[in-house]
């Protein structure tokens, strides 16, 4: 019983009930059909949200008013540079991967200097960025037509024993974030940044050079993300990274990081991951609009926040 409540402690959990409650709801809806191919499926779409939640999570993490708007753009622009660079030749994957995760990286980069040189909070300033990167994405990329090598496409759509591939990745990707999170100093310090920037400063933490990183790491995970996105569903667009920009925040939220900074949760991203993947699932499936699977994306968010606020007023 202790165990239990001591699981049930954990916020993260919370995103993995959730998830499990829409899937049950779902295939009691359809009559159990489908059951597997709907895991399946929710763990392929989730891997693209947990990429970069991971990244929007840090950057949240690093205090009140810390966020990354410009993951949107960033990804349309670095799927487009990534099909360009690779030109639907298997030799040049690996090219074409690094050029993305390189105009990700840029972004990310830039979006900091915005903040720190031009005094410009965050909000404003990764709003503004995605602006101009999506100026550069539609010059650059509208119309484009290049798919992606065969066996980069294949790769992102291979399944062991029913399991993406991908998701494997993202598994491990997130077991990695938590080390880095909780055991190397980079995050460490990203934690005591967010509990108190003056007290991390004063401890002789770079806080700078840490939000530099924080904000270059987010705009990484955004190129990468990109060029998977344009793998897994066979080429670049302008709009490809659209839902991202909702959901990203939506996973860091729900996963139990907190909004005010310095407490993250990896496993929660997971978790938050798979609920919304199946949460929209389930709403495709009962047939509702794509303006009414927005609405309750918002209230849940806000619902989230509400809670975690009313718990630490309460502590």
């Amino acid at each position: 019983m202790n165990g239990i409540n001591t699981l049930l402690a954990r916020p993260w959990i919370w995103s993995f009930i959730g998830a499990l409650v829409v899937w049950l709801a779902a295939i009691t809806f359809t009559g159990g059909y489908g059951a597997g191919g709907m895991i399946t499926a929710a763990l392929s779409l989730a891997v693209f949200m947990v990429i970069v939640g991971i990244g929007q999570m840090f950057v949240i993490t690093l205090g009140p008013g810390n966020v990354d708007l410009s993951l949107p753009a960033n990804i349309g622009l670095a799927s487009a540079v990534a099909m360009k660079v690779m030109g639907g030749s298997n030799a040049m994957i690996a090219v074409g991967l690094v050029a993305a995760l390189a105009s990700g990286t840029a972004v990310g980069a830039a979006n900091y200097l915005l903040i720190r040189v031009l005094r410009i909070p965050p909000i404003i300033a990764t709003l503004s960025s995605s602006f101009i990167v999506l100026s550069i994405d539609i010059a650059y990329g509208r119309g484009l037509q290049i798919k992606p090598p065969p066996a980069f496409a294949d790769f992102t759509n291979i399944q062991i024993l029913g399991i993406p591939i991908l998701a494997i990745g993202g598994v491990l990707f997130a077991f990695l974030a938590g080390i880095a999170l909780q055991r190397m100093i980079y995050g460490r310090s990203v934690l005591a940044i967010g509990q108190n920037m003056r007290a991390a400063w004063l401890a002789g933490i770079p806080v700078e050079r840490i939000r530099f990183l924080t904000y270059t790491l987010s705009g990484a995970l955004g190129g990468i993300n990109g060029a998977l996105l344009a793998g897994y569903f066979r080429g670049a667009s302008v709009d490809i990274g659209n839902e991202y920009l909702l959901s990203s925040i939506a996973v860091v939220v729900i996963g139990g990081t907190s909004v005010a900074g310095g407490k993250a949760n990896v496993p929660g991203i997971w978790g938050a991951s798979l609920f919304l993947v199946l949460l929209l699932t389930m709403l495709n499936t009962f047939g509702v609009s794509a303006g009414v699977r927005l609405l309750l994306t918002g209230l849940i968010i806000v619902g989230v926040i509400t809670a975690a606020g009313g718990q630490a007023a309460q502590r």
